[in-house]
């Protein structure tokens, strides 16, 4: 819980901090007065000032803001920033007396910084890191009668077959597999297997659509326990770190997906299991634990769980050179805004249920488990998120950068700005809109933890 906490807060106070100091470093640069630099909002927690410019931490750590000259009359979340606060003005330093481009640079200055910290730090874990290959070109694929949506496309590829080219490419790494269907054109798709067999996917519209059929399909992993977790049901049933299992119900295994995917679904029920240890087959009888978990629409399922943990995946790290990892840096980042952005447009037309949105649970769960999955995951996710923040402030809602460079758009247009009490029906409307998001999406995340621990 409290790793959770911490790197939720990270998350939000450097993706923050680094927005709201590209409005403001481009304010001061095109000369606009800064009345106060913000991380948080409401009444002012700490600070101190400097200049011209107060920088505090505020009450509410959800946001920040940087109040500019000229500004306050237009701001509909006047009392969420802790109100006015009689500075002096400079008629020739508010933002209104600045030209349009200037204007629209500060205002753009946030998701711009934003977009390139994503770059920053996808291009230094390349760099550091190098690129990740898992030498698996044997797949697991979920079960025909079970796989919807995308994933259903993934199911025609047999369970534990080898993949030897994807779109005539040949392919030598689960990384391969993927890229090949995710980069590829929509429509028919030929995945050649090994023993001469092609089965032929239909690559559906969408980059996030292509993206849920590459990730339906995993490399197949040799079901051989690492380590149990004393306590729990594979643990009393005795089984050992190192045993590989062979079969369950009578049924051989495949792959640890395999058996993971037995054990989901028997919450309950006794699970008869043969695994091999030091060259001998030994029996028992495991009877998974019930737990919920958010299955599809965001809504809990039953699920079995026995407390084995998961294999370590066979890894490669090929060295990366400051140009490649420049390349990867835009790349990943360009991935993660079309991702995004599909995203959006499945949950405007319907093909996504928005009780899919999660607040700030799922940003804090999210936070806590990268954070224990190693620096590297978590600084991914860091990445990741700032993109959202990015694209999600480009929405054209008013009190968003979006809606404000919506009102200079129309500004270009007309030739002269809206009034400023359209401006401020306009930024009352839109403050509504965020507010109502913000809701339904903690909303979900309450209605989730109900659901899941309430039946």
């Amino acid at each position: 819980m409290l790793l959770s906490i911490g790197a939720f807060l990270v998350v939000i106070g450097v993706l923050v901090t680094i927005h709201e100091a590209g409005h403001f470093f481009a304010a001061k640069w095109v000369g606009i007065q800064v009345p106060r630099f913000s991380i948080g909002f409401g009444p002012r927690v700490v600070g101190f000032t400097r200049g011209e410019t107060e920088y505090v931490i505020s009450a509410i750590p959800l946001g920040g803001y940087v109040k500019m000259a000229g500004m306050e009359d237009d701001e509909a979340q006047s009392v969420l920033e802790g109100g006015a606060e009689g500075v002096p003005v400079d008629p020739e330093r508010t933002f209104d007396s600045k030209p349009l481009w200037a204007r629209a640079m500060v205002i753009s200055a946030g998701v711009i910084v934003n977009f390139l910290f994503a770059v920053l730090v996808y291009g230094a874990l390349a760099a550091a890191y190098g690129e990740r290959i898992i030498r698996i070109t044997q797949v697991a694929t979920p079960e025909p009668a079970t796989a919807v949506g995308p994933a259903a496309e993934a199911a025609k590829i047999p369970f534990g077959s080898r993949v030897l080219s994807v779109g005539g490419t040949p392919v030598s790494s689960w990384g391969g597999i993927r890229r090949g269907i995710v980069d590829a054109v929509p429509g028919p798709l030929p995945v050649a297997l090994e023993g001469g067999r092609t089965v032929t996917l239909m690559v559906p519209e969408g980059r996030t659509a292509r993206m849920e059929v590459a990730r339906a399909i995993e490399p197949l992993i040799p079901a051989v326990i690492p380590r149990v977790e004393p306590g729990q049901p594979a643990a009393r049933a005795g089984m050992k770190a190192g045993d590989r299992i062979v079969a369950v119900n009578g049924k051989p295994v495949q792959g640890w997906n395999d058996f993971v995917r037995v054990v989901r679904a028997s919450p309950g029920l006794p699970l008869p299991i043969e695994v091999e240890r030091g060259g001998q087959r030994v029996r028992m009888t495991i009877t998974p634990a019930t737990e919920r978990e958010d299955g599809p629409e965001g809504k809990p399922i039953t699920i079995g769980r026995i407390g084995a943990y998961p294999p370590e995946v066979p890894t490669e790290r090929r060295s990366v050179g400051p140009v490649e990892a420049v390349k990867t840096g835009f790349k990943d980042t360009w991935d993660g805004t079309v991702s995004i952005l599909d995203a959006l447009r499945d949950l405007i037309t319907g093909r996504t249920s928005a009780r899919n949105m999660g607040g700030l649970l799922t940003i804090g769960q999210a936070s806590g488990q990268t954070a224990r999955m190693g620096l590297d995951v978590f600084l991914a996710f860091l990445a990741f998120f700032s993109i959202n923040l990015a694209v999600l402030n480009l929405l054209p809602i008013p009190v968003l950068d979006g809606g404000h460079l919506m009102f200079l758009a129309i500004e270009a247009l007309r030739g002269r700005p809206l009034s400023v009490e359209t401006r401020i029906r306009l930024s009352q409307l839109g403050l509504l809109i965020v507010v109502a998001l913000m809701l339904w999406a903690n909303g979900n995340d309450v209605v989730r933890v109900i659901e899941r621990f309430g039946s």
